[in-house]
């Protein structure tokens, strides 16, 4: 079966989509078959980041690895039973789809709590929650006291990741491998940035996920997506030399691979 990973928080602008991307890029071009599905039916970053891709590569002559990425299909609702739910059994026909033809199935999530993030979240074997480096942010994780030092108690994505660990451990399936991942980082070692490190790593051991090396704060990310490229893909397209930022996203990405630990998956690229 796929290995699933989604990747989810409640809050949007966190870059999820970004995040989404270069996961899927880099494992297919570690040589294995990656599926992508994007659940946000409305604003689509994902899936406008894959079209970015295919648009572009066709346009320059090239073939790079790429997500095989599918939009949710639809479903007769006239056939569905009384009390079942559209929306499950889009996303359940979506994964079905993938799974046969494909190694991992990455499943973006909406910066919102929806229907269709709930169950998605109950289907991760892996869960990666990138988290801009801010008090805001990690409001939705937990309620910390003015300080910033005292965790008061989880909050409400916390609370979904719960249910969701509940729903698997029902149905007998493996438990969530819960990844969080700081985003945007600062390049400069400031208060609150060393705040947010000690708070994250109370409250891993508290509700039980890994913290991972995450990105700093870099313009390059804005600049690939209307291409649909990655970090990955820099030298394929004729940039020659890569600068000391590139080379420096490039580490933190291999770094971030590697700390996901999926099944047979290295960090060689």
């Amino acid at each position: 079966m796929a290995h699933i990973i989604v990747v989810g928080n409640e809050k949007g602008g966190a870059g999820k989509s970004t995040l989404s991307m270069h996961i899927a890029t880099a494992l297919a071009r570690m040589g294995h078959k990656v599926g992508g599905i994007d659940l946000d039916l409305r604003q689509k970053s994902f899936g406008s980041y894959v079209a970015n891709r295919r648009k572009f590569l066709q346009k320059a002559g090239l073939d790079l690895p790429s997500p095989d990425y599918h939009d949710l299909p639809e479903v007769d609702q006239a056939a569905l039973q009384p009390g079942e739910n559209v929306y499950d059994h889009r996303l359940s026909a979506a994964v079905s789809m993938l799974e046969p033809n494909n190694d991992f199935i990455l499943i973006d999530c909406p910066g919102s709590h929806t229907r269709l993030s709930q169950v998605a979240h109950s289907l991760a074997d892996t869960l990666v929650t990138p988290l801009n480096d801010s008090f805001v942010d990690f409001d939705l994780l937990a309620k910390i006291d003015a300080d910033g030092e005292k965790i008061l108690g989880p909050s409400v994505y916390s609370e979904m990741v719960w249910n969701a660990r509940q729903l698997r451990a029902q149905a007998g399936l493996k438990p969530i491998d819960w990844i969080v991942m700081r985003n945007r980082m600062g390049a400069q070692q400031m208060v609150n940035k060393e705040k947010m490190g000690k708070a994250l790593d109370r409250l891993a051991k508290r509700i039980g996920f890994r913290v991972a090396p995450g990105f700093n704060e870099r313009v390059v990310f804005r600049e690939l997506f209307p291409r649909g490229l990655t970090l990955l893909d820099l030298r394929d397209t004729g940039v020659k030399q890569l600068n000391i930022s590139n080379v420096a996203a490039r580490q933190e990405l291999r770094e971030l691979i590697k700390a996901l630990n999926l099944p047979g998956v290295s960090a060689d690229f």
